[in-house]
């Protein structure tokens, strides 16, 4: 169990570490008015900005799913976040798709369209199967679609991640594209890893030594009475 909690541990603040420098990285020019970037994003920023929110809603209250003491502490929170999740996910996928097919009249490839729909349609399915897993209490199941929703979810922090500390985003759209579908692929294993990781670490360990039945010793006062 001690171990599970510090991969937890680890693997969160890997997660939080992402989020920091993509925040600094991408997303910074959401405090700056005067970032040249919003001269791309005028003729959508409606489209992007209930994106933006989803998406922060998904990426903030996922983390708290994965506590087991609000889960066991704070039962009716614990539905409430999920709830609020779900509502995230479902509706931050068909923005992010129209935003990207938007796109497509600023000079985008029809290829990044179907990404982005890619990513949207394994989001929504991952989310609504968790959600119909924990309607019919169906408790293990619905952990194991919450892992993988949240492993695709978040795509959009690790290749940013990747793409800026490679310094790959110079190299043009297709390597842009390469990434986000080697993360895209990347999330359905990771999520199963992270499910059977008890499994997996247990196919590693050492097994037990084998013990040697002994015979039942005999007590003095039975060889005496004999």
């Amino acid at each position: 169990m001690k171990a599970k909690l510090n991969a937890k541990y680890i693997v969160f603040s890997v997660i939080a570490a992402m989020t920091a420098y993509v925040m600094y990285h991408n997303e910074r020019f959401l405090i700056e008015p005067e970032n040249p970037l919003w001269q791309h994003y005028a003729s959508f920023k409606w489209w992007l900005l209930p994106h933006g929110l989803f998406g922060a809603v998904v990426l903030l209250l996922a983390p708290l799913q994965f506590s087991e003491r609000l889960r066991k502490r704070y039962v009716k929170l614990h539905r409430i976040v999920g709830r609020l999740y779900v509502i995230g996910a479902i509706l931050l996928s068909p923005t992010g798709a129209y935003i990207q097919y938007y796109e497509e009249r600023l000079g985008l490839p029809r290829s990044f369209t179907i990404l982005a729909a890619v990513n949207a349609v394994m989001l929504v399915i991952a989310t609504a199967l968790a959600f119909f897993f924990a309607y019919r209490r169906r408790i293990a199941q619905h952990r194991q679609w919450m892992v993988r929703s949240y492993a695709i979810a978040l795509v959009f922090l690790e290749n940013r991640f990747l793409l800026g500390i490679t310094g790959w985003e110079q190299l043009g759209v297709e390597m842009v594209q390469a990434v986000i579908w080697a993360c895209l692929a990347m999330a359905v294993l990771l999520g199963d890893i992270a499910i059977h990781w008890t499994e997996i670490g247990n196919l590693f360990s050492s097994p037990a030594s084998a013990r040697i039945p002994t015979k039942p010793s005999v007590p003095d006062s039975t060889i005496e009475a004999v």
